[in-house]
């Protein structure tokens, strides 16, 4: 069994970022890879396992949740109401869930978050699963664009990564950077993202996936006009979260905006992120959670870091550990769809624009 998911991202992060998939969590990409998508912004990142015996043994309910962002109380809850998940218990009377019950929970929640109602989903096999999520697949891709997709995910499983590089080069000239990130690298997250689900992917695949996709990127917004209009945006993640496909698509949809962006990477101290961004006359703080980030713990570490950072500062959010968060956070945006990011721009500068 892989040890290591896409998780788009993300957006995708499927996923999943700072931001989440026009029609899954993009940040993925992930491929919640993040995928998004993550799982693809956000799904292709599972924790490391000490031995072989822990994953014949499964895993503890704190492991689960960060491994499919399914919450803690969220399990129980299913567990007393649909008798699914259904956990083991240790010497300790601990809950154990065995890795094929993960496996199930990883598709239910890829599934939920394109919008499926879990009570639909929960009591079916791995094989219905795996049926629905290729259904929902070719419903929410365009087929042309699936079509494309596939081909170079052909590309990906024959290890021609300098083919697949060249694909992805070719159609970012001719669609402009923004296109590319969300007509191109979505989608492309949301297939490799289910792919690996299925185990038609290996790790070295989704790794040479994400590498290829992180550098074509790059290399694009590289290629941009040097700006120097504000906002002046800092993009990065919280401690616990590692995935950072879905921030680089942002970034690139930004800095296409003419915004000025700086990247400090991912898993930085709340402190100091709140004083280099303070420091260096930053206007907005970017930040992403892909679907391993506990959506609770998203919130609260959201609250924490806005006590933290300059009240003049905002804070542009999203991931798929945001998706079903309905609280509101004064200073704090919650972005759910890519698409959303220029006009988020746009709307900044009216707004410092009918402030000046």
């Amino acid at each position: 069994m892989a040890l290591k998911k896409p998780g788009i991202g993300c957006a995708f992060e499927k996923n999943n970022g700072i931001f989440l998939s026009k029609t899954r969590n993009w940040w993925q990409n992930g491929c919640q890879l993040h995928f998004h998508n993550v799982f693809v912004a956000d799904k292709m990142n599972k924790p490391e396992f000490p031995s072989t015996l822990r994953m014949t043994e499964g895993l503890r309910i704190a492991e689960v949740e960060r491994d499919t962002g399914i919450g803690k109380d969220t399990l129980r809850v299913w567990e007393r109401r649909y008798g699914f998940p259904n956990p083991e218990r240790d010497d300790a009377g601990e809950r154990i869930y065995p890795m094929e019950q993960i496996e199930r929970l990883r598709i239910i929640r890829r599934l939920m978050d394109q919008g499926l109602r879990p009570g639909k989903i929960i009591t079916q096999d791995l094989s219905a699963l795996l049926q629905l999520l290729d259904t929902q697949t070719s419903q929410t891709v365009d087929p042309e664009r699936y079509m494309q997709c596939n081909g170079m995910l052909k590309l990906l499983r024959m290890h021609r990564g300098h083919e697949l590089r060249h694909s992805l080069n070719r159609i970012l000239v001719k669609e402009g950077l923004q296109r590319f990130i969300t007509h191109t690298v979505l989608p492309m997250n949301d297939v490799v993202g289910d792919s690996w689900l299925r185990g038609e992917l290996s790790v070295p695949e989704e790794h040479l996936y994400t590498e290829q996709i992180q550098n074509v990127i790059r290399h694009a917004i590289q290629l941009q006009p040097a700006m120097t209009q504000p906002p002046r945006i800092l993009l990065t993640t919280f401690p616990n979260e590692e995935h950072g496909l879905g921030l680089l698509m942002v970034e690139a949809m930004c800095t296409a905006e003419g915004a000025q962006c700086t990247s400090l990477g991912t898993r930085l101290p709340l402190s100091d992120i709140a004083s280099y961004a303070s420091n260096g006359g930053f206007d907005v703080v970017a930040v992403s959670f892909s679907a391993a980030y506990p959506g609770r713990d998203a919130l609260k570490d959201l609250a924490q870091f806005r006590d933290l950072l300059a009240p003049e500062i905002v804070i542009w959010a999203g991931g798929s550990a945001l998706l079903s968060r309905k609280a509101e956070i004064t200073g704090v945006r919650i972005i759910t769809e890519i698409d959303a990011v220029p006009g988020l721009v746009a709307q900044w500068r009216h707004t410092h624009e009918l402030g000046a």
